[in-house]
């Protein structure tokens, strides 16, 4: 049966729920690239998570539980409730990672029933305004911008660091002292401890960038701890001589964040119980997608960026001593399109009736493994481009049977008929034995529902797929600064050229300040808007240079800067706009 959608009725307020003294805190952890199987109580010989594997054994546990292949695709169903495709958040970049800044988060739901929120890390649905997190929600935020640090994205100045890196709080550029990770534990700690004061419950959300590459700044002291262990024996792909050895130093480092990440979520337990708010906080474990390398997945196979079992299963781990059972497992069929509906329904908060999510609370088999739980699928598809391609790398599945076309999520589109795979998964949850040819019959139930999922999230909105505006000119977000992150036709390469698509709420002069990799030849910056072209001259060895008195039409516009005259034409590192007085 194709998933319903949730139509939860009444007004998005529960503010006697949010002000009682029983309302539970919230704390939802999703780390970055790390796999199902980085974890000690997942069976793992040699990554170390004690703190994680001591919440694990005390949480309920759900045994079947779905992410996206990739960032950002996750972290907009996590937000919503809601299929990806419905929040024309697509891909992970090139402004396709974008939220529409119609989407009523998780966030809104709480901070309006008397929640004080907070994220803390990482974000990847928008860096400008009115996609930022404080747009959506957030009352308190201290993120990087993009899908990490060492990105397009980043400032300059950062210079691909995690260590003392620059981030953002509340939209303001500040300079931290510690490794990210532990940087973003302690704002979050601060947050609550704060809320909890001036007896506010909390909503905090840390998403952590660890341990998502690169990994040339990982903490020493464990980098050296695994650099004495025998690395490659979490390695799938058996490599030999320097090969060999430079998988063993990779996957030492993945390990060294993981564990780091295990320290900090020791440090908040305990500042829990510090604070006498253990028992009624839920602490919610879970990852975005699969492993990012070819690493131990229990008896799963596959990776990030793959829609076989090990690139989008997850764990999730629901801790809340004052309700819950812990140390008990759940079989019930979940994703990430469920988490909303569970926070919201477990802080009686009720959002609006307007607010459709895909997901169903997970409350009732929280609270009892044999509550009612009608039969459900689940479709997980995530791929490169602009928009969906029916057909292309998908998976469906139901309590027992998944149908999975693995077509390639690097491709935009894939050739010729799609080569389906059917698995038992109740027999066989390594996608060992293809039974395609065995249940014509289940292929074609399942292909349907897919077909009917495939037409209700493509047509969500008028022109479902079109990619989300940058708002300029805003009081609320002046300067604006684009990056590649976020541009349009372009990509990450240096000599790539793109441009921004923008909405100008306030017509007349701008101005934009290129930055960009200096060149040993003189050049000609250009920036384009409309029917406006101006022109600078960039000597040689210069990063800069301001274009003044620019002038931008109201509404919808599109803007590209442009250097010529050096060995090549090539685009900007970034852009930033500022609307004068």
């Amino acid at each position: 049966m194709l998933t319903t959608l949730c139509l939860l009725g009444g007004m998005a307020t529960s503010l006697a729920a949010a002000e009682s003294e029983t309302a539970p805190n919230v704390i939802l952890i999703m780390t970055d690239d790390q796999g199902i199987g980085d974890f000690g109580v997942m069976n793992n010989p040699v990554i170390e998570t004690p703190n994680i594997d001591a919440l694990a054994r005390d949480s309920v546990s759900f045994d079947n539980f779905y992410v996206s292949p990739v960032c950002s695709p996750t972290r907009a169903c996590l937000m919503t409730g809601r299929y990806n495709y419905r929040t024309r958040c697509i891909d992970t970049y090139l402004g396709r990672s974008m939220m529409d800044p119609e989407e009523v988060t998780v966030a809104e739901a709480l901070s309006k029933a008397g929640y004080a929120t907070g994220i803390f890390g990482k974000w990847h649905l928008g860096d400008c305004y009115p996609m930022r997190p404080n747009d959506q929600g957030f009352q308190e935020s201290l993120i990087h911008r993009g899908g990490g640090l060492a990105q397009p994205s980043e400032p300059r100045e950062n210079d691909r660091r995690y260590t003392d890196p620059i981030l953002f709080h509340n939209g303001e550029e500040v300079k931290t002292k510690g490794y990210c990770t532990d940087v973003y534990f302690d704002a979050a700690m601060k947050f609550m401890k704060r809320e909890h004061d001036q007896h506010r419950p909390f909503f905090a959300y840390l998403a952590t960038n660890a341990p998502h590459g690169p990994f040339h700044d990982v903490p020493e002291d464990l980098r050296e701890h695994y650099a004495k262990k025998d690395m490659n024996q979490i390695a799938i792909a058996k490599r030999k001589g320097k090969g060999s050895q430079a998988e063993a130093d990779k996957l030492a480092r993945i390990a060294a964040m993981i564990t780091n990440v295990d320290q900090n979520v020791g440090r908040l337990m305990k500042e829990l119980e510090n604070l006498g708010i253990a028992d009624n906080t839920i602490v919610i474990y879970m990852v975005d997608n699969g492993p990012n390398s070819r690493r131990y997945v229990g008896d799963l196979r596959g990776n990030k960026g793959g829609v076989n079992e090990g690139g989008i299963r997850s764990p999730l781990w629901v801790h809340w001593p004052a309700r819950l059972e812990g140390g008990t497992a759940r079989e019930q069929l979940a994703a990430h399109i469920d988490i909303m509906p569970t926070i919201l329904e477990a802080c009686g908060v009720t959002p609006s009736s307007d607010h459709r999510m895909d997901g169903r609370s997970l409350l009732p088999v929280l609270l009892d493994k044999d509550a009612d739980w009608p039969e459900r699928t689940i479709v997980i598809q995530s791929h490169r481009g602009d928009e969906p391609k029916r057909y292309h790398h998908f998976m469906i599945r139901d309590d027992r049977w998944k149908l999975v076309h693995p077509s390639g999520f690097g491709r935009e589109s894939f050739a010729g008929d799609p080569k389906f795979e059917l698995y038992d998964l109740a027999d066989d949850p390594g996608e060992k034995r293809n039974l395609h040819k065995q249940k014509p019959q289940v292929v074609a139930r399942l292909k349907e529902a897919y077909d009917k999922w495939f037409d209700d999230v493509s047509s969500t909105r008028p022109d479902n797929y079109a990619p989300p505006r940058i708002h300029v000119g805003s009081p609320k977000e002046n300067p604006t600064v684009l990056t590649r992150q976020d541009w349009r036709g372009g990509t990450w390469a240096a000599n790539s050229i793109g441009h921004w698509e923008l909405y100008v709420e306030k017509p007349g002069s701008y101005d934009v300040t290129l930055l960009f990799d200096p060149s040993d030849q003189p050049e000609t910056a250009t920036v384009t808007i409309g029917d406006d072209t101006r022109e600078a001259t960039v000597k040689p060895g210069q990063r800069t240079c301001v274009i003044r008195d620019v002038l931008f039409p109201g509404g919808k516009a599109q803007l590209e800067a442009v250097l010529r005259g050096g060995k090549e034409a090539r685009g900007v590192y970034q852009a930033s706009v500022e609307r004068g007085a």
